[in-house]
């Protein structure tokens, strides 16, 4: 049997154990969940490279005791220079290249997140930005052991990397990818982020480090320039919401598929499934996700160009007529458009009541490759997403790039509060909808929620196929009847990176905090 851990003083939940670790100390020194995870999210960015670092995006859902959940877009805007012409002018007339300087074109918004969250915090009980950081920064300069995911990963993706400038100095170990267990240093990395701690978050966009960076991007074929990053700033936002049976559902705004998350289990909710982990389950949020995918393909982007609010898509009369569209026993035939992404999130609690849902991305494993060699920073290629040709997606200035993130955050009925999240692109809205289900709706351990088997509906992680991929741990009764009802099913392995990297946190009305990790990832749950 599978139990998540508890405790009263605090809970953290991440990928990866160093990190997990980084927030937990933060906790017990007696700071907020919003300073655990600032901690936390420096030092994953240091020990988990492949998945996320400093050069890309991040978001925020926080709830505190006695006010309206808040959400922080850390979302860069893209370059001033960026149009389908200046691509056009270098030879890219087809599609923005996903590796190298052109596809870093939007500015890191992450550490902009950071601030924004801390701001958050009172004064007064504020822990010191450079004790904040200690930990990202002691693990960068004194080295780290290599995970095997991230040895994996390297060596997966090395053909497309091995040639982006920087990208060999700063992950490669005598010209190959490390061994797990290899002893990693970032030093440059780590003078960044004690600069970051001495200088404050907002020099990341203002003072040397955007110069260097600047520099760097220019020299390598990158729109972005020095003004880009000056003129870059995180916002504060209203997290989308709506009511279900259990409770009321939070997730991020757009340009992010939040909307798409919460609409699946709005849908699932008027379906009436009373069993968990059975046909009717499985269909069930499958065929919730597909109607949720065919509105999310069609029209979600940067605000400024949608013609509807993404919020006016959770509205009762177009669920309803949603969830009517949903045979219960057949599948809908899906050829659609797949997206990748990669992705770190974790979630935190206090013993004050806030609770902190976070996820931190660079796009593709090592976003564009393009590492500056002289701050350790390498970039995202979020951008790589926009389009050169005429529609909804198509590249302009100043516009904010489609993201698969989405952190999640619940008020349940009975007083629970809830954060959830996975990496997955395409997939984290159907890991978070089998978690939340399981948990939530069916009364699973959080833990038994995590760790049972998951399926994923597309394409991810650069997987070629489409069909719906189920993990080979389902029993095969089930496995027949999907396949019997139209679902085109493909078998995975039974803990695989395809269906996500899951983590959840809970904080009950008396004060019980209890947290769960993926044994798909590196990671761990500490409540304590």
């Amino acid at each position: 049997m599978l139990h998540s851990a508890l405790g009263y003083r605090g809970a953290f939940s991440a990928p990866n154990r160093i990190a997990a670790l980084a927030g937990q100390d933060v906790l017990a020194a007696g700071g907020t969940a919003i300073e655990a995870m600032v901690a936390a999210a420096a030092t994953i960015a240091v020990v988990y490279p492949h998945m996320n670092g400093i050069g890309g995006d991040g978001f925020w859902v926080i709830h505190r005791p006695g006010q309206a959940p808040v959400g922080i877009s850390a979302c860069g805007q893209a370059a001033r220079l960026a149009t389908p012409g200046w691509y056009a002018e270098r030879g890219f007339t087809d599609a923005i290249p996903a590796r190298g300087g052109p596809a870093a074109l939007t500015v890191p918004g992450s550490i902009g997140g950071w601030q924004a969250a801390l701001a958050l915090v009172p004064q007064d009980k504020r822990i010191p930005l450079p004790d904040l950081l200690a930990p990202a920064i002691a693990y960068a300069r004194d080295g780290f052991a290599v995970t095997g995911n991230q040895s994996r990963c390297t060596a997966e993706k090395l053909d497309g990397l091995r040639n982006v400038p920087g990208f060999r100095q700063a992950f490669l170990m005598d010209g190959a990818p490390p061994e797990a267990g290899a002893c990693m240093t970032q030093t440059a990395l780590g003078d960044t982020l004690a600069s970051l701690a001495q200088h404050g978050l907002g020099s990341y966009y203002t003072g040397d480090i955007a110069k260097a960076h600047a520099a760097c991007l220019q020299d390598h074929g990158s729109p972005l320039r020095l003004g880009d990053f000056n003129d870059y700033a995180a916002r504060m936002v209203t997290p989308l919401t709506v009511k279900t049976s259990l409770g009321q559902l939070y997730n991020m705004t757009a340009p992010t598929q939040g909307v798409s998350s919460l609409m699946i289990l709005a849908l699932f909710d008027r379906l009436g499934v009373t069993i968990p982990d059975g046909f009717d389950h499985l269909h069930g949020l499958i065929e919730a996700t597909k109607q949720a995918f065919i509105l999310r393909n069609r029209d979600l982007g940067d605000p400024v160009d949608m013609a509807q609010d993404a919020q006016d898509w959770l509205a009762d009369d177009l669920l309803d007529r949603l969830a009517g569209n949903i045979d219960t026993k057949a599948a809908l035939p899906w050829p659609y458009t797949p997206v990748e992404g990669d992705t770190i999130w974790m979630g935190a609690a206090d013993s004050d009541g806030t609770v902190v849902s976070f996820i931190q991305s660079v796009f593709w494993e090592f976003g564009s490759g393009l590492t500056c060699t002289d701050t350790g920073v390498y970039f995202q290629n979020r951008g790589a997403g926009f389009s050169l040709a005429a529609g909804p997606n198509q590249l302009a200035p100043g516009k904010r790039p489609f993201h698969t993130l989405n952190p999640a955050l619940a008020h349940l009925n009975d007083g629970r509060v809830m954060a959830y999240g996975t990496m997955g692109g395409e997939g984290q809205p159907q890991t978070q909808a089998a978690v939340f289900t399981r948990y939530a709706q069916f009364g699973q351990d959080l833990q038994m929620a995590v760790t049972n088997p998951r399926w994923l509906l597309g394409r991810t992680w650069g997987d070629v196929s489409t069909s719906l991929k189920l993990e080979d741990r389902f029993d095969p009764a089930l496995v027949q009847q999907l396949r019997d009802a139209g679902h085109q099913v493909e078998l995975i392995s039974p803990y695989s990176d395809l269906a996500g990297h899951a983590g959840a946190v809970v904080r009950h009305p008396d004060g019980l905090l209890e947290s769960a990790s993926d044994p798909r990832s590196d990671g761990a749950a500490l409540s304590f």
